[in-house]
């Protein structure tokens, strides 16, 4: 029976957000939290560009210490050989390769440079450069696909195939696309040939979310695996990505919705996730945000909360003790509190440690890492950051080379 899957773009689509951004421990951090939820795979970013080099490095590592569980590493590269061969030496093992496939962005955007044969033949020279390096799964991203035509679509997704693509992306870039529109368009393109179609929605009408759950339902009705890609938090350009937590509830508790979820998704950890996003993001989460705004379960109103007084399931869908605690950080106790960071000593460093129960690997490497993590950072270490830098130093080494020497 065809599944759905998540592979989150935090790291990729998230972070390329105006007026945001993650350091790279925070990029790290959220493939913790994504392992940790069960996501299936992590867009992790541009294996080709110079200053993720050390970073996509340091997840490499880190996978094959165990620190992300079964989550799979991404990297995202233009639809050409030249990006694909700078990324291949990374070790990645899986690849998603973007170019624009809609006649307006090829009057308006290419303007003469690539035609519809061009984007084909440098897609195929892509996914053969990346199967040639080892990649194990290729996706290949069809930019402003909900403004390309289905006959386009379908050629270009029949010969990346050819190459030896995996999945084809189909971007609503713009975020126009509606519900009943999209399920019918992946269902045809998935029938015809014969491979998953990737969700990629924006939120610009407000409906990225509802248009995923449209779009993987196409594609079960096919009979392919459904892919979905998602944000923490719902961030991403503009008005944003398709929420990582609403598309899983969705298909958790959406009233009709029979598909399974392929993905080990363990939501005690969507709290955390979410709460340490917004910090991390600097981005307060809204009041209603689903599942973990700060009244996502709060009542007033006279016949509501007699009613959830009586039985939350008289106005609640599901049950907020499945999201797992709200964190209870260090940083944020109230009142006399030693923390430990940039300017930190050895003792306030052992008294945190301690205190969280953590035993480093190497303690000298990891008093060395909370300095520079914090320094990149620019605001106190959480938790769960603090566990992640005593449990793997040497790893995270790779996030700063040279500079631990």
């Amino acid at each position: 029976m065809p599944q759905i899957h998540f592979l989150d773009v935090t790291n990729r689509d998230g972070v390329q957000t105006a007026r945001t951004g993650l350091s790279k421990f925070g990029k790290t951090m959220v493939n913790l939290y994504l392992g940790k939820l069960g996501v299936a795979q992590s867009e992790i970013g541009f294996p080709f560009l110079f200053h993720e080099v050390p970073y996509v490095r340091a997840q490499v590592a880190l996978a094959e210490a165990g620190a992300f569980g079964g989550l799979r590493l991404s990297g995202w590269c233009r639809g050409v050989a030249a990006d694909v061969e700078k990324a291949v030496p990374l070790g990645l093992a899986h690849y998603n390769l973007s170019i624009s496939t809609s006649d307006y962005m090829i009057a308006n955007k290419f303007r003469g440079r690539l035609d519809r044969d061009a984007i084909v033949r440098e897609t195929v020279a892509a996914v053969r450069a990346a199967k040639a390096g080892g990649a194990k799964t290729v996706g290949v991203n069809a930019e402003d696909g909900s403004r390309t035509d289905d006959g386009f679509l379908t050629e270009f997704a029949l010969a990346a195939k050819e190459a030896g693509a995996d999945r084809v992306r189909y971007c609503d870039t713009i975020g126009g696309d509606t519900p009943d529109r999209i399920r019918e368009r992946f269902a045809k393109l998935a029938s015809a040939v014969g491979m998953p179609v990737e969700t990629h929605c924006h939120n610009d009408l407000g409906m990225a979310v509802a248009n995923s759950v449209s779009g993987a339902l196409g594609d079960l009705e096919a009979g392919q695996d459904a892919w979905i890609n998602t944000c923490i938090n719902g961030v991403g350009e503009r008005a944003g990505n398709a929420d990582l937590l609403s598309c899983i509830l969705a298909f958790r508790h959406g009233f009709g919705l029979d598909a399974e979820i392929g993905d080990p998704i363990d939501l005690t950890w969507a709290r955390r996730f979410a709460l340490w996003a917004s910090y991390a993001f600097g981005q307060p989460l809204p009041r209603n945000q689903v599942g973990v705004g700060a009244n996502a379960f709060a009542h007033e109103s006279g016949i509501h909360a007699d009613g959830a007084l009586k039985d939350h399931g008289n106005y609640e869908l599901y049950d907020e003790r499945t999201l797992g605690p709200f964190p209870a950080d260090r940083h944020d106790r109230p009142g006399r509190v030693v923390l430990t960071g940039e300017y930190g000593g050895k003792a306030g460093f052992r008294h945190v440690m301690d205190g969280l129960g953590i035993e480093p690997v190497d303690e000298e490497l990891a008093f060395r890492l909370v300095q520079l993590c914090n320094a990149q950072t620019g605001r106190p270490l959480t938790d769960d950051e603090l566990r992640l830098i005593g449990g793997y130093p040497r790893e995270l080494a790779l996030l700063f080379p040279g500079q631990l020497n």
